[in-house]
């Protein structure tokens, strides 16, 4: 004989079913309308370059929470594969005179290096060992790019060309490059988000969660953390490569350990573990950066760092997270 589901379990688990359904239409519905403001952005008066260089940053904010959001691993040298990737972009652009998808192509995989024999020494570490390693190695990074002499020392590369892509399109109009940028965030935006899905994701949540539980399953946990580690470098590098290309240069602050820790800021400000939280948290350290460096100079950053602790004291799950939260509590009540 077969038991009959009881009529208020089986309306639970239908309410249950068209909750998440309506949740997941309406997350993708705020996602194109996102879409469709950042295409509208260049034409009802935001200016191309700084929408450039959010972008980029939300490439990199993506990136780190890839890492720390759905791995649970802290670094405090991300700037290192961001900064690498530009420098070698901007050499190979300016000075070996390769054409701008080459020489982002070139930077990328350069960071993806550096990514895989960092990640060899420190992903055996956990915790704040794994953090003290990777601060370590990226301030070898910082003298190398400070001494070494096609970085251009404390002056940087000055003059990197935008060039045409494929050689055919000129990438010195802006909203041409724009569009292009917007085009490679969206890309990986979706990269990221399908990689979070996927089983492999899954084993990198369980990991997140309970590392000694998915050993004692069979994964070989070093392994996992080692390709997350790997995969969030190269998009780290494939953002700086990005941003050398639009803004025309790299300089050490590129590299620099302060920039490690905006990533960390802009990940908790739009909310760790989130799709959009590192996006809205990069767009707003920027914004708040152009607007406000005009008018309170080096004040700026004790201001962020206010806006920062008021965010952790009253918003723990940041911007996005208390927003979904709020939902889910909504939909429960």
């Amino acid at each position: 004989m077969h038991a009959t589901p009881h009529p208020s379990a089986a309306s639970a688990a239908s309410s249950h079913a068209a909750s998440a359904i309506a949740a997941s239409l309406q997350g993708k519905r705020v996602w194109l309308l996102g879409l469709v403001l950042l295409l509208a952005a260049p034409f009802v008066g935001a200016y191309p370059v700084f929408l450039m260089n959010a972008l980029c940053f939300a490439i990199f904010a993506c990136a780190f929470n890839l890492l720390l959001g759905y791995t649970g691993l802290l670094s405090f040298g991300h700037a290192a594969f961001m900064g690498s990737a530009a420098y070698v972009t901007g050499w190979l652009v300016r000075s070996a005179g390769w054409s701008p998808e080459l020489g982002i192509l070139g930077g990328t995989l350069a960071a993806a290096a550096l990514g895989l024999l960092v990640g060899l020494v420190a992903i055996r570490r956990q915790g704040i060992y794994f953090a003290m390693v990777t601060l370590a190695m990226a301030q070898m990074i910082y003298f190398i790019c400070l001494q070494a002499p096609f970085t251009g020392g404390e002056d940087g590369l000055q003059g990197v060309p935008r060039g045409k892509l494929l050689g055919l399109i000129p990438l010195g109009n802006d909203l041409v490059m724009y569009f292009l940028v917007l085009a490679i965030f969206v890309g990986v935006f979706l990269g990221v988000v399908r990689i979070v899905h996927s089983p492999y994701g899954q084993v990198l949540k369980a990991i997140r969660e309970n590392e000694p539980r998915a050993i004692s399953l069979g994964y070989d946990v070093d392994r996992y953390k080692l390709l997350a580690f790997v995969l969030s470098t190269t998009i780290a590098g494939l953002a700086g490569a990005l941003k050398t290309v639009v803004l025309g240069f790299a300089t050490l602050s590129d590299v620099h350990w302060s920039l490690s820790g905006e990533v960390v800021l802009m990940t908790l400000l739009g909310g760790m573990g989130t799709f959009a939280g590192p996006v809205v948290g990069a767009f707003t350290i920027i914004g708040l950066q152009n607007f406000l460096a005009d008018r309170v100079g080096s004040w700026v950053t004790v201001i962020i760092g206010a806006i920062f602790v008021f965010c952790v004291i009253a918003f723990r799950k940041g911007i996005v997270g208390e927003l979904l939260a709020w939902q889910q509590r909504r939909r429960s009540s």
